[in-house]
Formats: structure tokens, sequence, C-alpha cells
């Protein structure tokens, strides 16, 4: 499949590469932050900043959502998709899944914001599986289980319209349906439909919420096992904290206790990421020859199906000079 759109990801890389705002830096975000393209969209008319991370994957927020945070998003997003951070999508069979799937980020100022009430009022894609609140956003305590929500809802995104539609064999969310569900029955105990009222005591994943179904147990089993192995929960407070849902913090226990899981995440075919985001993104890129000086240039027009539209048609508009600088460049320096 070709898109226009590799130009415009390039083109943000190259400035950074160049040393625009020090891009090169530790604890540095490159990417753009344009105004919603999507304003006329009912569900996402409230949303006033966006960002396209790696073609893919939308990230919308709510005006009162700060630089820093929006753009820590984008990041965690970016390094998931992007372990080795070269400015592409590691598995391309998922970066297709993302984009036809219009995979959609919602930030939201808080619960019950205007923009959720119309995002859950007229959206009808099947692009969001979570959204995330300011106050769950802490650049920087990237991943930090009870004050960084970020990987989570990242995780969730782009697990479900990503890895369950295009290895459903593997991780497809149904009962008796893939390897991530055979794993779930075991690592709870029994297979549950409904959360029981007590559960085994041979289980280490015990969700309690009661609005959470099978499908629901099972992305969040997924995600509870690729955060073990990324390191991210060894620590005593962490453990403690999370030992009334998950029973394993550390990739030493995930390893000998759940080996289904285990073994399932670590499988090259399916290029799970298990590399901590640290909230940096601004991968290096080609040197910039020729001075700034020159008009812009409208290079692509996206709308949010993914399909290339004409100039005046609602949509991204990125304008580059002939040196392959963009008209605006955000490095912002995580604190």
């Amino acid at each position: 499949m070709t898109r226009p759109i590799r130009s415009y990801a390039l083109a943000v890389l190259i400035s950074c590469a160049a040393g625009i705002n020090g891009c090169n830096s530790q604890n540095e975000v490159c990417f753009v932050i344009e105004e919603n393209p999507f304003i006329e969209d009912p569900a996402l008319s409230e949303f006033t900043q966006y960002i396209h991370v790696l073609e893919c994957l939308h990230v919308v927020a709510e005006s009162g959502i700060s630089d820093s945070k929006l753009l820590h998003v984008a990041a965690v997003a970016a390094e998931l998709l992007d372990q080795d951070e070269n400015g592409f999508v590691d598995d391309p069979m998922l970066e297709a899944a993302l984009f036809q799937g219009q995979a959609l980020m919602p930030v939201l100022n808080f619960e019950g914001s205007d923009a959720e009430e119309n995002l859950f009022e007229f959206y009808e894609g099947d692009g969001i599986s979570a959204v995330l609140y300011n106050e769950e956003i802490d650049p920087s305590d990237p991943g930090y289980w009870g004050a960084d929500a970020t990987f989570e809802e990242v995780l969730h995104t782009i697990n479900h319209v990503g890895h369950v539609v295009i290895y459903p064999e593997a991780f497809s969310l149904q009962p008796n349906s893939s390897l991530l569900s055979a794993a779930m029955d075991v690592a709870r105990g029994g297979q549950f439909f409904d959360m029981p009222d007590v559960y085994p005591e041979e289980a280490w994943y015990h969700y309690d919420d009661e609005t959470c179904d099978y499908k629901c147990m099972a992305i969040e089993y997924l995600y509870w096992a690729i955060v073990t192995e990324m390191g991210i929960l060894n620590d005593a407070t962490t453990a403690e904290g999370i030992a009334d849902e998950w029973e394993l913090p550390s990739p030493e226990l995930l390893e000998a206790t759940d080996l289904l899981v285990h073994a399932l995440i670590n499988d090259p075919a399916y290029m799970i990421p298990l590399v901590a985001p640290d909230g940096n993104y601004c991968p290096e890129a080609v040197d910039v020859v020729g001075a700034h000086g020159t008009a812009p240039k409208l290079i692509e027009v996206l709308n949010l199906l993914g399909q290339q539209v004409k100039a005046s048609s609602h949509g991204i508009q990125l304008h580059v000079f002939d040196d392959l600088t963009v008209k605006k460049v955000i490095s912002y320096p995580q604190e």
C-alpha cells in the first residue's frame, strides 16, 4: 500500500536531526502539534490539538492538555510502535492495521468533559479502545504505576486495534479462541465469563472490576504481561500496590510462573513491544542540505479515514520548505 504520508514523517525527523530546538538531547520529543483537523466531525469537534503518530495512530487532545503531556502521549505511542527508534513502525502489519482501523487516542481534561460527552454520543468507529485523562499523565514518571497511565491506555489501543486484528490465533479476546485466552484461563485459575466471588488460590491474575467482561479481562491481562516483561513493575511499592490484581511484578516471576503468556509475548513472530518507553522520541535522520528561506508547500492532506483529499477539504495540512524543514515542529524537553 502506497501512502504519501511517508514524506510527512520524514520531514519531521529531518528537522530534528538538523539540531532544531536541541532534538538530539535526552528527554526530547520531536513531533508536530497541529490544530484539530477533524473539527467538523461531531464526535471530535471539542478537541483542539492533534498529532499523527508514525502515520498510523491519531492523538487528539482538548485545549487544557499541555504540550508536555500531549507530546508525552505521542512519544510513548511512537516508542511502542518503533522500538529501535529509526522513525518507522517495526511491524508493517501492525502499522497497516492501525492505519486501516483508524486508531485514535483521545486525551481529555477530565471524566465527563464536553469532549468526552460528544465522543461517546457521536463516535461510530472501532479505532478507540481507551481514553486518557489529564490527571493520569505524568511525563516525569513514564509508565510508573499510580502516576502515569499512558503506557496502559496506549498499549490497549495498539493491542486491540492492531494485534488482535492481525494475529487472531494468538490474541483474539473471545473465550477458547486464542493463545491469549488459553493463557488467561490458566492465570485466573479457570475460565470465568463473569468475575467470580473468589478467585481460586492458585490464580495470579484476579481482576475485580465487575463491569469488565471476558474480552476486557483479556486485554487487561495482555497489558499486565507486557509491562511486567518490560520491568516497570519491579519494585516493592508497585508490587504491593498491584498485588490484589496481579501477583507477578518481575520478569523473572512472569517467566517462571506464567509460561504460556511469557512464551506468547516473547514470540518474535508477533513483535510485541517489550522495551519500556522513556518518553524520549526524536530519531536521527539524514543531514539537511540547503538554507531556509523558500516558500512553504503543501505536501499532503489526509482525513480521518486515511484517505488523501484535496487541499480545500478538511484534513491535515503540513507545509514544508525546499530544505525539508517543516512549518511547525515542537521539541519539548520533558522535566
